[in-house]
Protein backbone atom coordinates (compact mmCIF):
# COMPACT_ATOMS: atom_id res chain seq x y z
CA UNK A 1 0.00 0.00 0.00
CA UNK A 2 2.84 2.23 0.52
CA UNK A 3 4.60 2.18 -2.57
CA UNK A 4 1.86 2.68 -4.73
CA UNK A 5 2.39 6.46 -5.32
CA UNK A 6 5.79 7.95 -5.46
CA UNK A 7 7.50 7.57 -1.57
CA UNK A 8 8.19 11.07 0.22
CA UNK A 9 9.29 12.16 3.61
CA UNK A 10 5.98 11.28 4.99
CA UNK A 11 5.69 8.08 3.42
CA UNK A 12 8.32 6.67 6.32
CA UNK A 13 6.92 8.82 9.00
CA UNK A 14 3.11 6.95 7.81
CA UNK A 15 5.26 3.17 7.89
CA UNK A 16 7.15 4.30 11.47
CA UNK A 17 3.25 4.57 12.90
CA UNK A 18 1.90 1.69 11.03
CA UNK A 19 4.97 -0.40 12.42
CA UNK A 20 4.26 1.28 16.37
CA UNK A 21 0.03 0.76 16.03
CA UNK A 22 -2.05 -2.18 17.29
CA UNK A 23 -1.15 -4.59 14.11
CA UNK A 24 2.54 -3.49 14.33
CA UNK A 25 6.04 -5.21 15.18
CA UNK A 26 6.37 -6.36 18.60
CA UNK A 27 10.35 -4.98 18.83
CA UNK A 28 9.10 -2.11 16.91
CA UNK A 29 6.43 -1.08 19.98
CA UNK A 30 8.48 -1.83 22.65
CA UNK A 31 11.55 0.82 21.59
CA UNK A 32 11.94 4.00 23.16
CA UNK A 33 14.50 7.19 22.23
CA UNK A 34 16.69 5.98 25.13
CA UNK A 35 16.64 2.13 23.61
CA UNK A 36 17.91 3.53 19.96
CA UNK A 37 20.11 5.68 21.01
CA UNK A 38 22.85 2.61 20.17
CA UNK A 39 21.16 2.14 16.91
CA UNK A 40 21.34 5.98 16.13
CA UNK A 41 25.13 6.35 16.81
CA UNK A 42 25.76 3.15 14.82
CA UNK A 43 23.88 4.13 11.39
CA UNK A 44 25.38 7.50 11.74
CA UNK A 45 29.14 5.71 12.01
CA UNK A 46 28.03 3.62 8.92
CA UNK A 47 26.91 6.64 6.81
CA UNK A 48 30.48 7.93 7.73
CA UNK A 49 31.96 4.60 6.24
CA UNK A 50 30.04 4.72 3.24
CA UNK A 51 30.89 8.41 2.23
CA UNK A 52 34.34 7.38 2.78
CA UNK A 53 34.10 4.41 0.60
CA UNK A 54 32.74 6.78 -2.40
CA UNK A 55 30.13 4.05 -3.23
CA UNK A 56 26.25 6.03 -4.57
CA UNK A 57 24.13 3.48 -3.88
CA UNK A 58 25.58 2.26 -0.36
CA UNK A 59 25.83 6.31 0.82
CA UNK A 60 21.95 6.22 -0.37
CA UNK A 61 21.30 3.02 2.13
CA UNK A 62 23.07 4.38 4.64
CA UNK A 63 21.25 7.64 4.90
CA UNK A 64 18.24 6.38 3.94
CA UNK A 65 18.77 3.96 7.63
CA UNK A 66 19.72 6.91 9.17
CA UNK A 67 17.05 9.06 8.67
CA UNK A 68 14.74 6.22 9.66
CA UNK A 69 15.66 6.17 13.10
CA UNK A 70 15.83 9.98 13.10
CA UNK A 71 12.10 9.97 12.14
CA UNK A 72 11.60 6.79 14.37
CA UNK A 73 12.86 8.63 17.38
CA UNK A 74 10.53 11.83 16.22
CA UNK A 75 7.67 9.56 16.20
CA UNK A 76 8.01 8.53 19.94
CA UNK A 77 8.59 11.92 21.35
CA UNK A 78 5.40 13.12 18.69
CA UNK A 79 3.34 9.70 20.33
CA UNK A 80 4.01 10.69 23.90
CA UNK A 81 3.10 14.27 23.24
CA UNK A 82 6.59 15.76 24.30
CA UNK A 83 6.27 17.82 20.72
CA UNK A 84 4.87 17.03 17.39
CA UNK A 85 6.67 16.21 14.22
CA UNK A 86 5.30 19.76 12.73
CA UNK A 87 6.49 21.71 15.44
CA UNK A 88 10.28 20.17 15.53
CA UNK A 89 9.91 21.72 11.17
CA UNK A 90 8.74 24.95 11.98
CA UNK A 91 11.44 25.29 14.94
CA UNK A 92 14.50 23.87 12.54
CA UNK A 93 13.01 25.78 9.70
CA UNK A 94 12.92 29.14 11.39
CA UNK A 95 16.51 28.61 12.72
CA UNK A 96 18.05 27.74 10.03
CA UNK A 97 16.14 30.95 8.28
CA UNK A 98 17.58 32.89 11.29
CA UNK A 99 20.77 31.97 11.23
CA UNK A 100 21.17 32.83 7.81
CA UNK A 101 20.65 36.36 7.29
CA UNK A 102 22.85 36.54 4.52
CA UNK A 103 20.84 34.41 2.61
CA UNK A 104 17.25 35.15 3.95
CA UNK A 105 17.75 38.78 4.86
CA UNK A 106 19.90 42.16 3.88
CA UNK A 107 23.17 41.08 5.80
CA UNK A 108 26.04 40.57 3.44
CA UNK A 109 29.11 37.89 3.88
CA UNK A 110 31.78 37.82 1.80
CA UNK A 111 33.66 34.25 3.18
CA UNK A 112 33.09 30.97 5.06
CA UNK A 113 35.33 32.62 7.82
CA UNK A 114 32.66 35.45 7.81
CA UNK A 115 29.79 33.00 8.15
CA UNK A 116 31.10 31.38 11.00
CA UNK A 117 31.55 34.53 12.54
CA UNK A 118 28.35 35.58 12.50
CA UNK A 119 26.48 32.09 13.17
CA UNK A 120 28.76 32.68 16.60
CA UNK A 121 27.04 36.08 16.98
CA UNK A 122 23.93 35.03 16.47
CA UNK A 123 24.10 31.67 18.74
CA UNK A 124 25.06 34.08 21.33
CA UNK A 125 21.97 36.56 21.07
CA UNK A 126 19.78 33.50 21.24
CA UNK A 127 21.32 32.28 24.54
CA UNK A 128 22.55 29.27 23.01
CA UNK A 129 26.17 29.87 24.25
CA UNK A 130 28.05 31.29 27.35
CA UNK A 131 31.14 30.31 25.93
CA UNK A 132 33.32 30.47 22.74
CA UNK A 133 34.12 26.66 22.99
CA UNK A 134 29.97 27.02 22.30
CA UNK A 135 28.04 23.48 23.06
CA UNK A 136 31.05 20.64 21.46
CA UNK A 137 28.89 17.31 23.22
CA UNK A 138 31.37 15.50 25.96
CA UNK A 139 29.89 12.38 23.79
CA UNK A 140 32.28 12.93 20.68
CA UNK A 141 35.44 10.57 20.40
CA UNK A 142 37.87 12.41 22.13
CA UNK A 143 40.17 13.21 19.66
CA UNK A 144 38.05 14.95 17.63
CA UNK A 145 36.44 16.59 20.53
CA UNK A 146 39.71 18.16 21.26
CA UNK A 147 40.33 19.39 17.20
CA UNK A 148 36.32 20.81 17.82
CA UNK A 149 37.70 22.57 20.99
CA UNK A 150 41.03 23.75 19.46
CA UNK A 151 39.36 24.88 16.61
CA UNK A 152 37.22 27.36 18.64
CA UNK A 153 39.82 28.81 20.52
CA UNK A 154 41.47 29.69 17.57
CA UNK A 155 38.94 31.39 16.29
CA UNK A 156 38.96 34.00 18.57
CA UNK A 157 42.83 33.94 18.22
CA UNK A 158 43.88 32.15 21.16
CA UNK A 159 45.93 29.31 18.96
CA UNK A 160 49.34 28.77 17.80
CA UNK A 161 50.51 30.98 14.54
CA UNK A 162 51.91 27.89 12.45
CA UNK A 163 52.60 24.48 12.86
CA UNK A 164 56.01 24.96 13.89
CA UNK A 165 55.25 26.19 17.13
CA UNK A 166 52.60 23.52 17.75
CA UNK A 167 55.92 21.10 17.37
CA UNK A 168 57.77 23.05 20.06
CA UNK A 169 54.65 21.99 22.37
CA UNK A 170 55.10 18.32 21.28
CA UNK A 171 58.62 18.29 22.32
CA UNK A 172 57.84 20.45 25.53
CA UNK A 173 55.02 17.74 26.25
CA UNK A 174 57.07 14.64 26.07
CA UNK A 175 59.86 15.74 27.93
CA UNK A 176 57.31 15.96 30.72
CA UNK A 177 56.53 12.64 30.16
CA UNK A 178 59.66 11.80 30.34
CA UNK A 179 60.67 13.27 33.28
CA UNK A 180 57.81 11.78 35.19
CA UNK A 181 58.76 8.48 33.58
CA UNK A 182 62.18 9.05 35.78
CA UNK A 183 60.80 10.28 38.94
CA UNK A 184 58.12 7.56 38.87
CA UNK A 185 54.94 10.17 39.49
CA UNK A 186 52.92 7.60 37.56
CA UNK A 187 49.43 9.15 38.20
CA UNK A 188 50.96 12.50 36.41
CA UNK A 189 51.18 10.57 33.47
CA UNK A 190 47.49 10.59 32.14
CA UNK A 191 47.10 13.97 32.64
CA UNK A 192 50.29 14.31 30.78
CA UNK A 193 49.68 11.87 28.11
CA UNK A 194 46.29 13.88 27.61
CA UNK A 195 48.46 17.07 26.90
CA UNK A 196 50.53 15.29 24.75
CA UNK A 197 47.00 14.06 22.75
CA UNK A 198 45.27 17.15 22.75
CA UNK A 199 48.70 19.06 21.22
CA UNK A 200 49.03 16.38 18.75
CA UNK A 201 45.18 17.12 17.80
CA UNK A 202 46.09 20.81 17.19
CA UNK A 203 48.78 20.12 15.33
CA UNK A 204 46.89 18.35 12.99
CA UNK A 205 44.45 21.20 13.04
CA UNK A 206 46.89 23.88 11.79
CA UNK A 207 47.76 21.20 9.23
CA UNK A 208 44.18 21.43 7.67
CA UNK A 209 44.23 18.13 8.81
CA UNK A 210 41.37 15.79 10.57
CA UNK A 211 43.07 13.83 13.82
CA UNK A 212 40.24 11.06 14.04
CA UNK A 213 40.48 10.99 10.46
CA UNK A 214 44.06 9.93 10.37
CA UNK A 215 44.17 8.23 13.48
CA UNK A 216 41.40 5.96 11.34
CA UNK A 217 43.80 5.69 8.50
CA UNK A 218 46.54 4.34 10.86
CA UNK A 219 44.74 2.11 12.31
CA UNK A 220 43.37 0.65 9.22
CA UNK A 221 47.07 0.63 8.13
CA UNK A 222 48.31 -1.22 11.27
CA UNK A 223 45.33 -3.40 10.73
CA UNK A 224 45.88 -4.78 7.30
CA UNK A 225 49.77 -4.79 7.68
CA UNK A 226 49.16 -6.89 11.06
CA UNK A 227 47.23 -9.60 9.02
CA UNK A 228 50.09 -10.00 6.24
CA UNK A 229 52.25 -10.54 9.04
CA UNK A 230 50.14 -13.28 10.45
CA UNK A 231 49.76 -14.65 7.42
CA UNK A 232 53.88 -14.71 6.59
CA UNK A 233 54.11 -16.49 10.08
CA UNK A 234 51.31 -18.98 8.85
CA UNK A 235 53.03 -18.94 5.42
CA UNK A 236 56.50 -20.24 6.75
CA UNK A 237 54.97 -22.40 9.27
CA UNK A 238 56.29 -20.51 12.38
CA UNK A 239 54.84 -19.70 15.48
CA UNK A 240 54.15 -16.62 17.20
CA UNK A 241 56.16 -18.10 20.82
CA UNK A 242 58.96 -18.93 19.36
CA UNK A 243 59.45 -15.80 17.50
CA UNK A 244 61.86 -12.87 18.87
CA UNK A 245 60.38 -8.84 18.64
CA UNK A 246 63.59 -8.52 16.19
CA UNK A 247 62.37 -11.63 13.86
CA UNK A 248 58.69 -9.79 13.55
CA UNK A 249 60.11 -6.90 13.05
CA UNK A 250 62.24 -7.86 9.89
CA UNK A 251 58.72 -9.58 8.64
CA UNK A 252 57.09 -6.10 9.31
CA UNK A 253 59.33 -4.70 7.33
CA UNK A 254 59.35 -6.96 4.38
CA UNK A 255 55.81 -7.07 4.12
CA UNK A 256 55.94 -2.40 3.99
CA UNK A 257 58.74 -2.43 1.60
CA UNK A 258 56.33 -4.61 -0.51
CA UNK A 259 53.37 -1.71 -0.05
CA UNK A 260 56.02 0.71 -1.00
CA UNK A 261 56.45 -0.74 -4.51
Amino acid sequence: MYLKDKCNFFTLWEIVKTLRGEKGCPWDKKQTPETLKKYLLEETYEVLEAIEKGEPEEIKEELGDLLFIVLFIIYLYHEKGTFKLEDLLYFTTCKMIRRHPHVFGEEKTKSAEEVITSWQKIKEKEGKVSSVLGNIPKSLPALQRAYRIGEKAGRVGFDWRKPEEVLEKLEEELEEIKELLKIGKEEKLKEEIGDLLFTIANFSRKLNLNPEEALKLALDKFERRFQSLEHEIKKRHLNWENLTIEELDQIWEEIKSKEDL
